[in-house]
This record gives structure tokens, C-alpha cells and sequence, in this order.
């Protein structure tokens, strides 16, 4: 019975040992399986990755007519204002015009008392019909003495100072009918009418009140809107562009909204500046609008876009095909097999939303315009082709005739 008794640890012990080392090598195990699955689970991922189609809208590149476009900020103005004043003293009898309404040159606009101006014009026609029977009296008086004198009946003295008398009473008459003139010409100042046609502003002066031809405030102001004018000023680096394309023909003129999203009016080019302002560096321009619906208005802030040249069929995408990266612009170009590649280009003129590409692009080749965040050398793409409408390419031609019809005299 002791034998048993002193075995019986022995076995328990040796047990505990094994099953300690059987747990270790779970363990081992374990770990070992644990760290071979993430490496599956990544290249399942990237091989997953690669075969997702990224969905992509695309251009076909092609070429077209460019027009270049210059842009500038503006303001509309009147292409004439006259301030109406009296070219006469006098009071205020009538007025023919309601504030704001549109006159056309030669409406009646305010009545100036007559009456002094009547009386002084008789006055003058009196003074005539005076010295003119003088002078006939005087003509009548001349003929006898030359009668007289050929019969030696009269001296050569006073026929010369008969004949001295017609001629002063000749120049008097010549006087009077100045003095005539010059009362018509005030009577007719006493009617004021419309210098321009244009759109009246706010009276200044009431009926009644007395004018002056000396008063500097005037008494309304007529704004002349059709044609309108815009005045804006450009770069003097854009001065020779501007000066060839003005010096070649009509230049068309486009007035846009604040915000650029809207064309007011079509105009062209009407005016130059002279010189280059130093202060700023710019040069002053002047377009001319028909302005028939009077979208522009006196002191409205407007954008302008002008057409200064026309590139003929250059390679033209959309702006938002081509990307930056370290290296300079590049665009990614879509392969027949469904997959992108980076490729560089060199862009020339921009504008309108879109890009005339120098270098990098051939007609044909499909460009990625949108979705371009997601992509990556060998990418592959779903591409979904950009609508023609979503992609306005400016006929400059269209512009030009615009421009004609738009600011016609």
C-alpha cells in the first residue's frame, strides 16, 4: 500500500506537463494563422480594387474654333447727357414733360414767359421801318443833287455829303435787321426743347420760378439710354490685342450680369483711350449698346466680355479635363481598354469654361471630366460621355453678327 501511495504524484505531474505544452503550441498556432489571414484579406482587397470600374464622365477631344475673350468690370453710363438751361431771363410758364419719361429730340420741354421778347422783337421791326423811310428820304434827296450837279447847280461837297448820308442810313437799316434777328433768336429761346432724345430726370426747377441764362444748376437733365454706353478699362498687357483687333474691324462687346451669369446686351467697341493711365496701368475703352429693351441702365456695375481674336481649329476641352500636379498640368486619357493613364499636356488660351491644349492631347482621345478624385495610373472606368449641350463652344461668327445687330446706328 506505501508503493501506490508514492506514484501517484509522479503521474499527476507528468500529466500537467504535457497538457502545458500542448496549450503553448495551440497558442503558436493561433498567432501564426492570425497573422496569415490579413495578408489574404489585403491582396483580396487590392485585387478586388483593381477590378471595381470607377464611375467617370468623359470628353472626346475634337477641334473647333476658339474665340478669345478678354474680361473686364464696367459701368454703364449715357452715351449723351445734356443738362437743360434757359438761354434766356424770364419766368417759368410751362412745362411740357413729366419726370422720367422718355423725349425725343426736338419735344417741347418749357415755356418762358414771351411777352418781354414779343415786345422787343416789334420794337426792332419799328426801328427798321424808321430808317428805312430815312433812307429812301435820303436816296430821293442824293438823285436831285446829282441832278443839280450836273447842271452846276450844286456843289461836289454836298453831293459827297449826300451820298454819306444814304450809306450810314444803308449800314443803320442793315443794323436794324441784326437787332430783328438776334429779338427772334431770344423769342425762340423762350420755347426750350429737347436737345437729345433720351429719358428726362428730376425737374430742378418748378414753374413759375425765374431762370437766368447765367444759373449753372440747370433746370432737368436728359439722358440719352438708346444707344447706351459702357466704359470699362483692360490690362495695358491686353493694349496691342485689343488695338489690332479694333484697328481690323468691329469689335464685339458683350455686357454681363454682376455675377456673370446672364448677357444684358450685345454691343461693340466704340472708343479707345488715348493713353495708358500710369496710376493704375490700364487702358480706358468705351463700347456702344443698342440697348432697344433697356436692359442697361445708368450706373449699373456690369461685367464685359470681348472678342479680340479667333483661334481656327485647335484642339478644345472642357477646363475641368485638365488637372495640376507636381509636375504641371496633365489630363488622364482613357484607354480602349477601359483604363486611365496620366498623360501631360500643355495648354494654350482659356476661357468660357473651356481650354485650347497646345501639347499632349490628338483628336479622338477620351479625357476624363469629371470623377477624376478617385483615379490613379491603370485605373479602370466607367465612363459615361459628356453631352454636347454641356459644353458651349462661342461661334465667333454668331458673336460678330450679334454685335452688328446689337449696336446698329
Amino acid at each position: 500500500m506505501a508503493i501506490n501511495l508514492t506514484r501517484r504524484p509522479k503521474l499527476s505531474a507528468t500529466l500537467f506537463g504535457i497538457f502545458a505544452l500542448a496549450a503553448v503550441a495551440f497558442g503558436l498556432w493561433s498567432e501564426l494563422l492570425g497573422s496569415v489571414k490579413p495578408v489574404e484579406a489585403a491582396a483580396q482587397s487590392v485585387s478586388s480594387q483593381s477590378a471595381v470600374r470607377i464611375p467617370v464622365t468623359s470628353f472626346e477631344v475634337k477641334k473647333s474654333d476658339f474665340p478669345v475673350h478678354i474680361y473686364g468690370l464696367g459701368v454703364v453710363s449715357p452715351f449723351k447727357t445734356v443738362m437743360v438751361r434757359s438761354r434766356v431771363d424770364g419766368q417759368i410758364t410751362k412745362v411740357f414733360f413729366k419726370q422720367g419719361q422718355m423725349v425725343k429730340e426736338g419735344d417741347p420741354l418749357l415755356q418762358i414767359d414771351q411777352r418781354p421778347f414779343t415786345a422787343a422783337l416789334e420794337q426792332a421791326v419799328a426801328k427798321k421801318a424808321q430808317d428805312e423811310a430815312s433812307l429812301r428820304n435820303d436816296q430821293l434827296n442824293l438823285e436831285r443833287f446829282q441832278k443839280l450837279a450836273k447842271q452846276q447847280f450844286e456843289t461836289q461837297q454836298n453831293l459827297d455829303t449826300q451820298q454819306a448820308l444814304v450809306d450810314q442810313m444803308t449800314a443803320q437799316v442793315k443794323g436794324d435787321q441784326a437787332a430783328i434777328d438776334n429779338a427772334q433768336t431770344n423769342l425762340g429761346y423762350t420755347s426750350i426743347k429737347a436737345p437729345i432724345s433720351g429719358r428726362m430726370g428730376f425737374r430742378l426747377v418748378d414753374p413759375g420760378n425765374i431762370v437766368h441764362a447765367a444759373d449753372t444748376t440747370g433746370i432737368v437733365t436728359i439722358a440719352q439710354l438708346q444707344p447706351i454706353a459702357v466704359q470699362f478699362t483692360e490690362p495695358e498687357d491686353q493694349l496691342q490685342a485689343i488695338a489690332k483687333a479694333f484697328e481690323a474691324g468691329e469689335v464685339p462687346v458683350e455686357a454681363l450680369s454682376s455675377d456673370g451669369a446672364r448677357t444684358l446686351s450685345h454691343g461693340r467697341l466704340a472708343i479707345m483711350d488715348n493713353s495708358v493711365n500710369q496710376a493704375t496701368g490700364t487702358i480706358g475703352l468705351k463700347a456702344r449698346f443698342d440697348n432697344k429693351d433697356n436692359a442697361l441702365w445708368p450706373g449699373l456695375s456690369v461685367n464685359t466680355r470681348m472678342l479680340v481674336d479667333t483661334l481656327k481649329q485647335v484642339v478644345v476641352v472642357p477646363q475641368d479635363g485638365v488637372q495640376h500636379g507636381p509636375s504641371g498640368l496633365f489630363a488622364y486619357v482613357i484607354g480602349g481598354n477601359g483604363k486611365v493613364s496620366v498623360r501631360p499636356i500643355k495648354v494654350g488660351e482659356s476661357g468660357d469654361a473651356n481650354a485650347v491644349v497646345a501639347e499632349g492631347l490628338n483628336v479622338g482621345d477620351r479625357i476624363v471630366v469629371a470623377g477624376q478624385s478617385r483615379l490613379f495610373e491603370g485605373a479602370l472606368v466607367d465612363e459615361k460621355p459628356l453631352v454636347a449641350a454641356a459644353v458651349p463652344m462661342m461661334d465667333a461668327s454668331a458673336a460678330a453678327n450679334q454685335a452688328k445687330a446689337g449696336s446698329a446706328d
